[in-house]
């Protein structure tokens, strides 16, 4: 024991030893490493180079690997300032640490770079002498993208899977300078940059080669915003009121929008500039001085929090862009919500997490009919929240979630949910959440804390409800259900879940689902605070686990608002369904609701044809005059060909669906048109139920997967490219139809596949971003390549 020990020591004591000895050398050719000044105002003229030639080919080639939480190495190239930052070992998505992990936001936890190096972070430009040699052979960048033009291509068209590994759990080389040439282009010369994708063009290249040569000037365009400067104003000062009313809304409305990208109107530019609200030491007028918190209702340590706007400085990637819209119209409601006269506010909620976690505490002083219909304006951005922030990182935060289903709302006009206000003011302990808890967490325990609180909050509602439907006004029909006042179609949505991630789109779309859900205030201000608010992706194993735990009682919360429609006899069946070969637990829990909770349903039904599908065609009537379209292919719209294609792909269960990957972007062309149409393929998987936290495989029932063909992009993460005629897309179906195992998927690959190995790779992905933000140039963005497949 003592020898293996002493050999161990000996190992050591060699790798310090060369470390010291390749930093020496470093040290003596180029001088010590010293933090460098890079970041320049927008008008500094070495900076023009930066935002005119080098930061598009970034946002081209690198940030569709190299943004947001799981960048390889927390390398953010979305700025100026994270290219500065560098990168690190340290990995914000950890399920396994058993303490929670400081922060390391971008913007937020720093505000220079050398604490940024302090905080263990390496540079990837050289930061020693600044000379034309110096920053070609000390600046890890220029030593990445060179490596890959070094590299001999055997010109495969799969990557050989023992040299490439692409799963977002992969061990990954996050070496400074000093190491790289040792433990990665010794031993792994294949890994240059673009990781696993085509090298860059020569022309991109020399120009990403001239900039790092001179030195790496930067700089954040800011022109745009500061166009808005007037706007800005206005909206600080409605956000900053002096009176404790128009504090506390500001609170509110802040919890909510902390991860949106606010926009105004602009009529000189299709592509707004975006914003971030945050919180402030100081007050309009003087320079923001952010207070970073872990969560937005943390306490922020001063006496007087202050809203600013700041300019959104990184580039907008779709995996977390959620824009909201910011206009007069919109002020003039949030002000007839929270700042009418009737509304009293005697004193702020403190910021003790008992209190300042639980919103229902917190805000009782606000009408739930405001904070409801603050979030039903713009359900989809609140909804997005749960798919697009800090939670929905891989497939454990999203297993909780079918594949495919569709979301309602309770009206808040609907007697039910005008009673809600006292109620939840009286449940409040009973409604506290994992919000309230701190980042360390341990599981078990608080898991059985919270499902106590949890089931005596349902006994209540149980009994709230009960009492509610003995008066003549009490009854459950199709009048519970949010029509969106008319105009707005935020009345309903349908969530897609790809597996490790998800989208939201307005709409019913796709065939009708296995479940729905139908939320009331408190449930969807519950899950606001679970997956939002109170996540923290810093957080450790507990803390992850019960918020994934909890999770559960509020889906099938939701899931039995929506059984409570159905006929009385009808529940028992349904619920089954939803939960084949569940825990036994579950499956008690699931069958005590129909006795305990659900009434009878005044809903009119034809017995001689299924319910379920009777209540979605209700709904959609119901629901008609603000069902958005914008996802349905139609013959209107489309080709016979395409609409055949989307109808024949539709009906499929099963067989070759089985072997299709979660996302498929589509350059469908037109010989006729210069312009091509895409659209989004979708894979549903179908589950016997999703109560189970880690064995999701046992539950599957790949014979059972569908698919939905999107008009459009949809989802941040695609797995695969094709690109295909409009008059072969009876070929691609008939191909499709006969993949039956892996070697007739790549054949399909090769006959219609755009891989990450083809010449044609990034010309495609020009084509297709530049599509997406002529389309969609709000809600567009750049897309993540970390899901692309090897196949």
């Amino acid at each position: 024991m003592f020898r293996r020990f002493t050999v161990l020591g000996l190992l050591l004591v060699v790798v310090v030893g060369c470390s010291s000895i390749i930093i020496q050398q470093f040290d003596q050719r180029f001088g010590q490493a010293t933090v460098q000044t890079r970041i320049y105002s927008e008008d500094y003229p070495p900076s023009a180079n930066f935002l005119e030639e080098v930061k598009p080919i970034l946002d081209q080639r690198c940030v569709m690997c190299h943004a947001c939480y799981d960048a390889p190495c927390q390398l953010k190239l979305t700025s100026a300032a994270g290219i500065d930052r560098g990168l690190t070992t340290a990995r914000v998505y950890n399920s396994s640490r058993l303490i929670a992990d400081p922060t390391s936001r971008l913007y937020t936890d720093a505000r220079s770079t050398q604490a940024w190096r302090q905080k263990g972070f390496n540079p990837v430009l050289n930061e020693r002498i600044q000379s034309e040699q110096a920053n070609q052979e000390g600046g890890l960048m220029y030593q990445a993208l060179k490596q890959k033009r070094d590299f001999v291509d055997s010109q495969q068209d799969i990557l050989d899977p023992n040299a490439y590994d692409f799963a977002l759990d992969r061990a990954q080389q996050c070496v400074g300078i000093e190491e790289y040439a040792s433990k990665v282009q010794a031993s792994h010369p294949e890994w240059g940059m673009p990781y696993g994708l085509p090298a860059l063009s020569d022309a991109e290249f020399d120009s990403l080669t001239a900039w790092l040569v001179s030195g790496a000037p930067m700089a954040d365009d800011l022109q745009h915003h500061q166009q808005f400067a007037a706007q800005v104003k206005r909206w600080e000062a409605l956000l900053n009121g002096d009176s404790l009313k128009e504090q506390l809304m500001s609170r509110y409305l802040y919890e909510h929008l902390f991860i949106t990208h606010l926009y105004f109107d602009d009529s000189q530019s299709k592509r707004p500039a975006f914003f971030k609200l945050v919180r402030s030491r100081t007050a309009p007028g003087f320079p923001v001085d952010e207070i970073a918190t872990r969560r937005p209702y943390d306490d922020p340590g001063v006496a007087r929090v202050y809203y600013r706007l700041m300019p959104e400085r990184e580039s907008i990637v779709v995996k977390t862009h959620i824009p909201y819209h910011l206009d007069e119209a919109r002020a003039e409601r949030w002000k007839s919500w929270f700042l009418a006269d009737n509304i009293k506010v005697e004193q702020l909620p403190s910021y003790q997490p008992d209190v300042a976690g639980n919103p229902f505490v917190a805000f009782r002083d606000f009408p739930v009919n405001s904070r409801y219909r603050f979030m039903l304006d713009d359900a989809e951005t609140f909804i997005m929240g749960f798919m697009k922030g800090p939670v929905c990182r891989g497939q454990v935060a999203l297993n909780v979630i079918q594949d495919h289903f569709w979301v309602y709302f309770v009206t808040p006009a609907h007697q039910y949910e005008k009673l809600q206000a006292d109620f939840l003011a009286a449940q409040s302990e009973h409604l506290r959440m994992p919000s309230v808890e701190q980042s360390n967490v341990l599981p078990l325990s608080t898991w059985i804390s919270y499902s106590k609180r949890h089931r005596q909050y349902m006994e209540a509602r149980i009994k709230s409800q009960q009492n509610w439907l003995k008066e003549d006004a009490g009854r459950i029909d199709l009048d519970l259900i949010w029509d969106g006042d008319g105009y707005n179609s935020n009345a309903a949505l349908t969530i897609f879940r790809h597996f490790d991630s998800a989208s939201v789109v307005r709409g019913s779309v796709g065939k009708p689902p296995k479940t729905a859900w139908i939320l009331d205030y408190s449930l969807f201000e519950r899950i606001h605070y679970l997956l939002v608010a109170g996540y923290d992706p810093y957080g450790n194993l507990g803390h992850q686990l019960v918020t994934r735990l909890y999770m559960d009682f509020l889906r099938m919360e939701g899931e039995f608002n929506f059984a409570s429609l159905l006929p009385a006899q009808a529940r028992y069946d349904e619920l089954r369904r939803w939960y084949v070969d569940a825990d036994k637990e579950i499956i008690k829990f699931v069958e005590s609701r129909p006795q305990e909770a659900f009434f009878k349903s005044s809903v009119h039904y034809n017995q001689d044809l299924p319910y379920k599908q009777q209540l979605y065609n209700k709904l959609s009537t119901k629901l008609a005059a603000v069902q958005s379209s914008k996802y349905q292919i139609d013959p209107i719209h489309y080709s016979r060909a395409v609409n055949d294609f989307a109808s024949q792909l539709a009906a499929w269960k099963g067989g070759a669906v089985k072997w299709l990957p979660q996302v498929v972007f589509i350059q469908v062309d037109q010989p006729e048109s210069s312009q091509s149409q895409y659209f989004t393929l979708l894979r549903n998987n179908a589950h016997a139920n999703i109560s189970s936290l880690f064995l999701e495989d046992k539950y599957r029932l790949p014979d059972n997967d569908t698919l939905t063909l999107l008009p459009g992009l949809v989802g941040a993460y695609p797995a695969a490219f094709w690109q295909v005629q409009e008059s072969e897309l009876k070929q691609l179906q008939q191909q499709l139809l006969h993949v039956n195992n892996e070697l007739a998927y790549q054949q399909l690959m090769k006959r219609f596949g755009v891989r990450r190995t083809s010449s044609e790779f990034w010309p495609y992905s020009d084509r297709l971003h530049q599509a997406y933000l002529q389309a969609e140039p709000i809600s567009g963005g750049i897309f993540d390549y970390s899901r692309l497949e090897n196949r």
